[in-house]
């Protein structure tokens, strides 16, 4: 059965490792996340990468689970966190998503952070690990 949606185009063989076609075999399969085409992978990009505030990417964290199925967690990291590098920004694997969009993801909100050093501050007062500093 083909989606009635258009679906994200097949990576080239060995590049990959999303499981595309088995999750396109499958009856039962979440295709949602086949509905990140390259084209929309560079909107959410886009957006990403000019965040404003926490609020922002706590609301586009959860807009991207309920449309997408994609699970990103952005925490502070285990160690000592000094500049944006220190937080750790997870994209959940899961089938049909491509390799290259789980590092394109966390480098676009990483690049938010640098942009907007408050975000980060936000984030880890949001631990209490500035103890309102």
């Amino acid at each position: 059965m083909s989606p009635s949606f258009p679906i994200r185009t097949e990576c080239p063989p060995g590049a990959c490792e999303c499981d595309r076609e088995r999750l396109l075999a499958d009856p039962e399969a979440d295709l949602r996340v086949l509905m990140l085409t390259k084209e929309e992978e560079k909107k959410l990009v886009a957006r990403l990468e000019n965040l404003a505030d926490l609020a922002e990417l706590r609301r586009f964290e959860e807009r991207i689970r309920a449309q997408l199925g994609i699970v990103i967690r952005v925490e502070p990291g285990a160690r000592e966190v000094r500049t944006a590098r220190g937080i750790a920004i997870e994209v959940e694997a899961r089938p049909g998503l491509c390799r290259k969009t789980r590092q394109t993801i966390p480098a676009a909100i990483r690049r938010s952070l640098e942009k907007n050093p408050e975000i980060v501050y936000a984030l880890l007062n949001a631990r209490d690990l500035l103890g309102d500093a």
